[in-house]
C-alpha cells in the first residue's frame, strides 16, 4: 500500500547542517598543509557549493538564460563593456574548459590573461563535488561524471594526468571500495510494489552480468506472470545459435541492423512483460533505454543474448577498467582549478585534493592571470569586424556585460552553439544540432548510518520498474587524502547513490525525440517529486531490514543533468557518414578567433575526450 508523504517523511529539515565539534579532528587538521583541512575540522561556509544539497546538477538559474535565447529566440543586446580585455575567454567550466585554460598557458603563456565564464555556481560541469556533512564527518559523493577509462587515454591525455600528479596505478589501489557489481555485498534486482503488485528484493540476481543458473534460480521469486517466468527462465538457460548460416561479418551486420528488443522477442521468446525488465538497466552507462540499441550494442554492454548465437556467457569478460576518486573526477576538476589559480587552495595536491578547502572568493580577483566567474552565461559570441580579436556578452545577476579576448574557445554543448555565435555558416549550424544529448540523473541519499543495507547485504540494485534504474553503495574510497570505513565495518552516515534518467515516452517515435521528451520530463519535476521517488524506494527496499524513511535520511542531493551525455553514434538511429563529414567532425570546425571543445566535439561523453578536444581546440587558434 502506497505510504502518504506525511508517513515517507516528506517534509523534514533534511537540508540542515549538523556538524560535529570534535577536538581530537580540529588537532589533525594541523598536520595537513595549508588549503587541505577536513570538512570535519572547519564547517564550511553556509554557501561553499559542494555542500549544497536539494536540486543541483542544472539548478535553478543556470539554464534560464539559454532557454530564452534557444527557444524563444530572444537576442540579447546592449551589453555593458566592462573594459576587461583578455588574452583567451572560456565559455564553460567544466573540465574541458580548465584543460583549455591549462593548454592555452602552455602554447601562449603562463602570464597569458584569461576569463572563464561558467553558467552554474560551481565550477566542473558535470565532474560535479557533492559534499555531506549531515551526521558528523564528511562524506563525499558523486554529482555527475565520475571514471577515468584509463585503457583509452592517448599520450595527451596521460601527459595531462601527469601534470596533475594522477598516477593510475595509485588511484587504482585506492579505488578498492563497495560500488556496484565488484562490492563485498550482493547485487540484487529489487521490484517494487507499484509496478509489479509487491516489494521483492532479489538479493544475486542481475539481469545483467548474469550467470544463467542463478538467474533461472531467482526467475521463480519474481513477481511477474507464470508465462513470462517459464521465458526468461527458457531464455537464460538457452544454448543454441540462432544465425547458424552466417559468417563472422554477416552476423555482425545482421545484429547491427535489429534492435535488441526485437531480437529478444524474435530469438529469445521473450515477451513485453519480460523486455521491460531490460528497458532501463542501461540508462546509466549508455544514457538511454535499451529499446534504443541495436542486438549487438547491447550484447556489447553485458545485456544477455550471446548464447543465442552460439557463445555461451561464461565466454564473455565484460571487465571495465577503470579508477577513479571519491567525488569521481570533480577531484580531477579541482586540481586543475588549483593549477590555474594556486590561492584558491595553496598546498592542495593530488595525495589532499579530495580533503582540500577550496577558497572560491579567490576565483575571481583581479590580480590573478586566471579568473573564473561563477553564474556567468555566454549568451553572444563573434569574432570583431577587424578580425584581431572576439566580442563575448554573459549575463550574470541580471547584469549584461561585454568582454573582449584575443581568442575565444567555446567549451559548452554543441547544441547551445548556433544561438550565442549567428556568424557561423547554416552547414556548421546544422551539425551542432545534430547532437541532442543524453539526460543524466544522480541522486545521493546520505542515510544516518549504513545498518539497513548491511543486513540486507545490498552493493547495488536494479530497479526496472523505478525512475533511477541503479543504486549502489558509495564508500570506502580513500583517493585523494579521503578515509573512509569499509562496507562491514564503517560506522556513521552512509551513502547510496541512485543512477539511471528518466524513462523516455512509449510510442514509436526517433532517439532524439525520446531524448527530449526525457529532458522536458526531467525538468518539469521539481525536488519533492524526486525526494518521493527516493523515499518510496528506500522504504520498499530496505524498510523491511529496519530503515525508516521518515527519520534515517540526513541529506538528498539531485543531481539533474538534462543536458548530460555527450550523443554518440547509434547502430540503428544514424547513418555511416564517409570521413571529415561525421557531424561532430563538422561541427567542431573553428571559425576566426573562435574554437570549439567540449566532449560533443568527438562524440564521446569520457573525460579524456574533453581533454583531447581542449587540446585540439587550443592548437587550431591562430596565433
Amino acid at each position: 500500500m502506497n505510504k502518504t508523504d506525511w508517513q515517507l517523511g516528506m517534509g523534514q529539515p533534511i537540508t540542515r547542517r549538523d556538524f560535529l565539534a570534535d577536538s581530537s579532528l580540529a588537532a589533525l587538521g594541523l598536520t595537513l598543509p595549508i588549503g587541505a583541512v577536513t570538512a570535519a575540522t572547519a564547517a564550511p561556509d553556509p554557501v561553499y557549493p559542494p555542500t549544497l544539497t536539494g536540486l543541483r546538477g542544472s539548478h535553478p538559474g543556470s539554464f534560464e538564460a539559454a532557454h530564452q535565447l534557444a527557444r524563444e529566440g530572444i537576442r540579447f543586446s546592449d551589453a555593458q563593456d566592462t573594459g576587461e580585455q583578455y588574452d583567451l575567454v572560456v565559455v564553460g567550466g567544466g573540465i574541458s574548459g580548465l584543460a583549455t585554460a591549462l593548454y592555452y598557458q602552455d602554447r601562449f603563456g603562463a602570464d597569458a590573461r584569461i576569463l572563464i565564464l561558467e553558467n552554474h555556481d560551481d565550477f566542473g560541469g558535470h565532474a560535479k563535488r557533492n559534499e555531506f556533512h549531515q551526521g558528523g564527518e564528511m562524506r563525499l559523493a558523486l554529482g555527475g561524471v565520475h571514471n577515468l577509462e584509463y585503457d583509452s587515454f592517448s599520450p595527451t591525455v596521460y601527459a595531462m594526468l601527469e601534470r596533475l600528479g594522477i598516477d593510475i596505478p595509485m588511484l587504482l589501489e585506492q579505488t578498492g571500495f563497495a560500488y556496484g557489481y565488484s562490492g563485498p555485498g550482493q547485487p540484487c534486482t529489487w521490484f517494487d510494489e507499484e509496478t509489479f503488485g509487491e516489494n521483492v528484493l532479489l538479493p544475486g540476481a542481475v539481469l545483467r552480468y548474469s550467470d544463467p543458473e542463478i538467474m533461472a534460480a531467482s526467475i521463480d521469486q519474481m513477481p511477474i506472470s507464470d508465462t513470462s517466468r517459464a521465458q526468461l527462465k527458457a531464455f537464460y538457460l538457452a544454448e543454441k545459435d540462432v544465425l547458424p548460416e552466417t559468417d563472422p561479418e554477416q552476423r555482425e551486420a545482421r545484429l547491427r541492423a535489429i534492435s535488441y528488443f526485437d531480437f529478444l522477442r524474435d530469438y529469445g521468446g521473450l515477451n513485453d512483460e519480460c523486455l521491460a525488465l531490460f528497458n532501463n538497466i542501461t540508462h546509466g552507462a549508455e544514457g538511454f533505454s535499451a529499446i534504443n540499441l541495436s542486438a549487438m550494442e547491447a550484447l556489447e554492454t553485458g545485456l544477455p543474448g550471446w548464447n543465442l548465437i552460439g557463445e555461451g556467457h561464461e565466454e564473455r569478460e565484460f571487465d571495465y577498467h577503470m579508477a577513479m576518486f571519491p567525488d569521481g573526477n570533480a577531484s580531477v576538476a579541482r586540481l586543475m582549478v588549483q593549477q590555474l589559480i594556486p590561492a584558491v587552495s595553496p598546498g592542495a595536491n593530488v595525495e589532499n585534493i579530495a580533503i582540500a578547502r577550496f577558497d572560491y572568493a579567490q576565483l575571481d580577483t583581479p590580480g590573478s592571470p586566471v579568473r573564473l566567474r561563477l553564474n556567468s552565461t555566454v549568451v553572444h559570441t563573434a569574432n570583431g569586424d577587424d578580425g584581431s580579436d572576439a566580442e563575448t556578452f554573459y549575463l550574470k545577476d541580471g547584469q549584461l556585460s561585454a568582454v573582449h579576448a584575443r581568442h575565444v574557445v567555446l567549451a559548452c554543448y554543441h547544441s547551445i552553439i548556433p544561438h550565442l555565435a549567428p556568424e557561423l555558416s547554416d552547414a556548421q549550424k546544422t551539425a551542432l544540432g545534430y547532437q541532442v544529448k543524453s539526460p543524466l540523473l544522480l541522486t545521493n541519499v546520505l542515510l544516518k548510518d549504513g545498518e539497513a543495507v548491511r543486513r540486507a547485504g545490498l552493493s547495488t540494485a536494479h530497479c526496472p520498474g523505478r525512475m533511477h534504474a541503479n543504486v549502489y553503495v558509495w564508500q570506502g574510497n580513500t583517493a585523494g587524502g579521503f578515509a573512509q570505513g569499509s562496507w562491514d565495518n564503517q560506522e556513521g552516515p552512509l551513502n547510496l547513490v541512485f543512477w539511471g534518467s528518466i524513462e523516455e515516452p512509449p510510442g514509436d517515435m526517433t532517439l532524439k525525440d525520446r531524448l527530449r521528451a526525457s529532458r522536458a520530463k526531467m525538468l518539469q519535476l521539481e525536488f519533492a517529486d524526486y525526494e518521493r521517488e527516493v523515499r518510496t524506494v528506500l522504504d520498499g527496499m530496505l524498510g523491511p531490514y529496519g530503515l525508516d524513511v521518515s527519520q534515517d535520511i540526513l541529506a538528498i542531493t539531485v543531481n539533474r543533468w538534462p543536458h548530460g551525455y555527450a550523443y554518440w553514434y547509434t547502430d540503428l538511429w544514424d547513418p555511416d557518414f564517409e570521413d571529415g563529414q561525421w557531424p561532430h567532425e563538422i561541427a567542431r570546425k573553428s571559425f576566426g578567433n573562435i574554437a570549439i571543445a567540449n566532449a560533443d566535439a568527438s562524440s564521446e561523453a569520457y573525460t579524456h575526450n574533453a581533454i583531447e578536444e581542449a587540446f585540439r581546440a587550443v592548437g587550431e587558434l591562430p596565433a
